[in-house]
């Protein structure tokens, strides 16, 4: 199985880092929020779904707290990319995949797709073989840390 070069995997790092930043800024204050949301509610209907329903303000608190973490995690990737980091992040997406999955199936809402897809495929490469990673994670757990 081909295997990712340490240097190659953090420049996947902070490329997801970076679709991460563009993607979820705007949804990091209730102003580009509202803007964003519009737009995906054009999109959606575009491609054959419904208008989005609007967000309560609680709801959209829940909203801007997602995007506001994500916009700190993906500087953190930036940064400093790392194996860890980039291991932490594919869970991380596996577990978006499964819930826009879960309410792509209750909903139907074709835009949810154009979120899932790349979610999943960021999941799959940053989970993809580092050469070397499984060596020298198991040698750092052994010294109390894992860096890379």
């Amino acid at each position: 199985m081909p295997a990712f070069t340490p240097a190659q995997f953090r420049r996947v790092v902070q490329a997801s880092a970076a679709y991460d930043l563009v993607v979820t800024a705007p949804f990091a204050t209730p102003w580009t929020f509202a803007i964003a949301f519009g737009h995906l509610s054009a999109v959606n209907q575009a491609l054959g779904g419904q208008p989005l329903p609007g967000f309560a303000p609680l709801q959209l608190l829940f909203a801007l707290l997602m995007g506001s973490v994500v916009l700190v995690w993906s500087v953190l990737r930036l940064r400093g990319p790392t194996t860890q980091l980039g291991r932490h992040d594919a869970a991380a997406r596996a577990l978006f995949s499964l819930w826009m999955a879960w309410a792509w199936a209750q909903t139907g809402e074709p835009v949810l797709l154009l979120f899932l897809l790349p979610e999943l495929s960021w999941a799959v490469v940053q989970a993809w073989r580092v050469a070397g990673a499984e060596h020298s994670a198991r040698g750092n757990r052994a010294f109390g840390r894992v860096s890379e």
